[in-house]
């Protein structure tokens, strides 16, 4: 058969690049970028592109593996491994109950909607409680504060890159991250045009980054944002520069966000910030002042010890200049597909309904701290964890003190990882079940696709039968269930919307899957064909129609702040107590520790993706090597070369890696890239060495961030000494 050409798109990361897969005899041949994505417009990354190792990679889990007593793995087949699974299962309900199971899901359940949705409601009805992601170390205090804000979890206010004068960009790297929380497939374009047209872009971050070196960088230390940005709300009050009739209109405490804010003049926190007070004036007073300004942050905002404080007050500096929900500001987001509205209708986005067993930390959205999971497993008493999924996940990697958890896992009486490798987490399961590609799945885009400033929706169909015995997890759950006898709709998310099923029912539409499901809702959404009552709306038909995309508007709706914001009468809480209490206890737990005087901060690299891409030969090739960069002050005191092993230490752990020793990191400050430090079932990952940073950093309930359970990963305190040095006696 003749290569053949398929238009789809990526799901690595919010940008869904529009790529072109070819396929001959049913192998992906390449994938480029597509010409005719309205959006990307011939645009996508060198990981987009080298999806195709990932896809072809020999060392790809194809068959479901069952773990052998010596470690190792034999095959099996489906049914063999799916029945054993789901007896297992049903003893350790019968026995313990359905809160002694859980799940652990990884960032790409972000980008396809199936898998989150089923797993969901199988969960939901074993009754289990024990759910985790990868949010706790990446994205769940900015869906607090969005809590704390608006009254919705699933409100990520995004900014308007095409209309802006003035982006104030705190903890984000986009051109190595390509926009997170906000979808901009073309980001350097799109900030290139703010300056174009006269206005600025402000980098602030500890280390010049690549987006840094390309406008304007504020260096500031690790961890210090929260003060900055109460310092830079202190100067907009005290000189008069908020726009009090947006306050007035929009909000509510915001004399009290004044006060509070009054503690804290730049000249007070240079201190912390190691910003000057006239600089940090200057930036407040040119902000304020800024015909349309926004501030923008992401996972450096997200990361330290005060995470959800901070991402509060990036959205609070953006409110208080009255740049809210207008052209050029900070807007909302709408759904073409709305999931997100379903789940905060049917009460899902939760925040502090319940709290850990562990630690007693309060869940997100449903989700415990990832970090407590090992102590979860190895505590007894009523719910303990037994047993747990793994979907898409490698939380070794990913979450405080991976040793701990490495040890936890094998106590569990049952470990099942849904995933395309034998990873780090998952060579201790049980099972290893293989999953689909997003090559081999229909999409469509969802959640953080909405937090775009252009409107635009596709589908994508499979473009490649799934190789080998690969299925698509919900496909999985959805098994599993029937095989335990199993209603998934009988409780959960959807019970609502029972009316619904019966409509699909008596139109002869049959099993309700997650296609037909997302299909619905998209033509019921705000987009949508209504069933043929709106002439131009969206439905599968139209979609087909146009595979590489659709525009559904050049610009995202502003004026939607009454229906997007659910707290009473749409108005913004700017002074919920949980922010008050957490800006009075700011630096109780910042270090100042000679024996660690240096601060960790992490960093992304543009060819690595988290923990799972370091298998692909053409991300690999040259010279990479997993390297923590130094200043040439902190190298030249600690007697160290460019090149050489270096042992990282911190009062909680020890990595040893390279050192790169380079001006891009201030003084006292070390960066070192995350996902590194492979020993799985990946020949080439594991051949690329490296450590892996999180062994820094601390699991300890007591040392997460108060309000969203987040993994402090930024502003961790370190010494760093050539290999040969003795290392400390206390290290865990």
């Amino acid at each position: 058969m003749p290569a053949q050409q398929h238009v789809t798109y990526c799901r690595i990361c919010e940008a869904l690049c529009g790529l072109i897969a070819t396929v001959e005899d049913g192998r992906l041949q390449s994938l480029r970028p597509d010409p005719d994505n309205p959006l990307s417009r011939g645009r996508a990354c060198p990981k987009g592109i080298a999806f195709t190792d990932v896809q072809n990679d020999p060392d790809r889990v194809l068959t479901p593996l069952r773990r052998r007593s010596d470690g190792g793995f034999d095959e099996v087949g489906w049914d063999e491994a799916l029945d054993d699974i789901a007896a297992r299962l049903t003893r350790i309900v019968a026995a313990h109950g359905g809160g002694a199971v859980g799940q652990y899901f990884g960032n790409p359940i972000a980008f396809g909607y199936a898998i989150g949705l089923w797993s969901g409601l199988f969960l939901s009805r074993l009754g289990a409680h024990h759910q985790y992601s990868a949010g706790s170390q990446d994205i769940n205090s900015r869906f607090v504060a969005s809590k704390l804000l608006y009254g919705a979890a699933s409100q990520i206010p995004f900014p308007d890159l095409a209309r802006t004068d003035f982006l104030f960009m705190l903890g984000a790297n986009p051109l190595v991250s390509h926009g997170s929380a906000v979808r901009s497939p073309r980001i350097r374009d799109d900030l290139s045009g703010i300056v174009r047209r006269g206005g600025r872009v402000v980098v602030v971050d500890p280390r010049r980054t690549e987006t840094a070196r390309a406008h304007e960088h504020l260096p500031v230390r690790p961890d210090s944002d929260a003060w900055l940005l109460l310092s830079m709300l202190q100067v907009i009050f005290s000189e008069g520069l908020a726009d009090t009739a947006a306050l007035r209109e929009q909000t509510t405490g915001w004399q009290a966000l004044r006060e509070v804010a009054g503690d804290f003049p730049p000249e007070d926190t240079e201190v912390r910030t190691g910003v000057a007070p006239d600089v940090l004036r200057g930036l407040a007073r040119e902000f304020a002042a800024a015909p349309h300004a926004v501030a923008y942050g992401r996972t450096g905002a997200c990361l330290g010890r005060h995470g959800t404080l901070v991402s509060f007050l990036l959205d609070a500096l953006s409110i208080v200049t009255g740049n809210l929900d207008r052209a050029g500001g900070m807007l909302f987001s709408r759904g073409v597909i709305p999931l997100e509205e379903m789940g905060e209708r049917a009460g899902k986005m939760t925040y502090d309904t319940s709290r850990s067993r562990v630690g007693g930390l309060p869940e997100v959205i449903s989700t415990y701290p990832a970090a407590l999971i090992a102590e979860e497993i190895i505590t007894p008493g009523d719910g303990q964890l037994r047993a747990l999924f793994v979907t898409a996940g490698n939380p070794v990697l990913t979450v405080p003190n991976g040793p701990m958890l490495e040890k936890a896992l094998d106590e569990l009486e049952l470990l099942v990882s849904l995933d395309l490798y034998v990873n780090e987490t998952n060579r201790h399961a049980d099972y290893v079940l293989p999953a689909t590609t997003f090559l081999e799945r229909h999409d469509v885009p969802y959640s953080f696709a909405n937090c775009s400033p252009t409107v635009f929706f596709q589908a994508a169909e499979p473009v490649l039968s799934p190789y080998g015995q690969a299925r698509n997890e919900w496909e999985v759950f959805d098994e599993l269930a029937r095989r335990m006898g199993l209603s998934l709709f009988a409780t959960g998310a959807l019970e609502r919307f029972n009316g619904v099923l019966s409509w699909l029912d008596r139109r002869g539409i049959g099993r309700l899957t997650p296609r037909r499901l997302v299909e619905l809702m998209m033509r019921i959404g705000p987009y949508g064909d209504r069933f043929g009552l709106r002439r131009h709306g969206l439905n599968p038909r139209r979609l087909r129609a146009n595979p590489h995309g659709i525009v559904l508007a050049e610009y995202a709706a502003v004026d939607i702040r009454v229906e997007s914001v659910r707290h009473p009468g749409g108005i913004v809480a700017l002074a919920p107590a949980e922010i008050l209490a957490e800006v009075d206890r700011l630096g109780e737990r910042h270090p100042d520790d000679p024996q660690f005087p240096l601060m960790a901060i992490g960093m992304r690299e543009m060819r690595s993706q988290n923990s799972w891409m370091h298998n692909s030969p053409t991300l690999m090739k040259g010279d990479r090597r997993h390297r923590a960069r130094i200043n040439p002050v902190d190298a030249a005191a600690a007697q160290l070369s460019d090149g050489d092993t270096v042992r990282v230490t911190s009062p909680h752990g020890a990595i040893e890696t390279e050192v790169a020793i380079t001006d891009d990191v201030p003084v006292g400050t070390v960066a070192i890239p995350h996902g590194w430090g492979h020993r799985g079932g990946w020949e080439l990952a594991n051949r690329s060495g490296g450590a892996n940073v999180n062994e820094l950093t601390s699991n300890d309930a007591a040392d997460l961030e108060r309000l969203a359970g987040m993994s402090v990963l930024n502003g961790v305190a370190v010494r760093i000494e050539p290999i040969g040095v003795p290392s400390a006696s206390a290290v865990r």
